[in-house]
């Protein structure tokens, strides 16, 4: 069965947790020194070297800097898709500034490579219960899929018991189509990540993949799988502050090259668009 990998395009002062424990503010970020073209072009590497094609949803603010990185994944066969412009929570703004943010970054990916990204991913999955008129938004900005909601538990994301497979939402403004990230039901009351990004570097690779069986033969449903840049860049700079930012952001940089080899040769993925071109 084919799964999704798909790739959050943001450099490492990006992340929520970062801006919410370090005061890092959009304002800081020219100041700081970039580290995203040369993590970004690790993950096309590995990519390559496996064979496998992805989806990057690419943050606006990346590719109104670096615009050639946004051409060279476009290059190299992958999906382009939008990661907001400002990696801000979807259900911190107003509805219009969360169409302001969405038409910026997608011009800047669409300028940048000259491709109008249709699938969408909110900055940590902050499409919840009470962000859900944003899914209107996207349709209304010419989106034609999403994949914002994490059906988990978690203090900052997730719809607990929302839907595990992918599936058609009706807005008053047109369907969209939702990929949820993945997740394995193991009763009626529990269901535990298995998604990627953080949960494939802090825990043993053999959680992630039993995760992937799971869903592949049990449930008879593809994984959406994700991880970001800064993931595989151990020598990033260490911004975050407090015990549980640091070890959410920082635990497990070293190995996580090394485990999405062995996962992207042991699965076959592909991108968004192609496991879920309709529903």
């Amino acid at each position: 069965m084919k799964n999704i990998i798909s790739v959050d395009v943001e450099d490492y002062f990006h992340p929520s947790e970062v801006q919410g424990s370090s005061g890092v503010s959009p304002s800081d970020w020219d100041t700081l020194p970039s580290r995203v073209e040369d993590a970004t072009r690790r993950c096309l590497d590995l990519m390559a070297r496996t064979r496998t094609h992805g989806t990057f949803f690419i943050l606006g603010w990346v590719a109104s800097r670096y615009p050639g990185l946004v051409r060279e994944i476009a290059a190299a066969g992958h999906e382009i898709a939008c990661h907001s412009f400002l990696h801000q929570l979807v259900y911190d703004l107003s509805p219009q500034q969360f169409r302001e943010d969405t038409r910026q970054a997608a011009d800047a990916i669409s300028n940048a490579c000259g491709i109008a990204p249709r699938a969408y991913r909110a900055p940590s999955y902050s499409i919840t219960k009470r962000s859900m008129w944003a899914l209107e938004i996207l349709v209304e900005c010419g989106f034609t899929h999403d994949s914002s909601i994490y059906p988990i538990v978690h203090d900052r994301y997730g719809i607990p018991g929302y839907p595990r497979n992918a599936h058609a939402i009706t807005t008053p403004s047109g369907p969209i189509i939702e990929v949820p990230v993945a997740a394995v039901k193991l009763s009626e009351s529990r269901t535990t990540p298995v998604g990627g990004g953080g949960y494939l570097r802090l825990l043993p690779y053999a959680y992630t993949a039993a995760g992937i069986r799971r869903l592949n033969h049990r449930d008879q449903m593809p994984a959406c799988i994700y991880f970001h840049p800064w993931e595989i860049d151990p020598h990033q700079p260490r911004l975050a502050s407090g015990a549980i930012a640091r070890l959410r952001t920082y635990l497990g940089l070293g190995s996580m090259e090394r485990k999405l080899e062995r996962l992207l040769g042991e699965f076959e993925f592909s991108t968004l668009a192609q496991v879920h071109s309709a529903v």
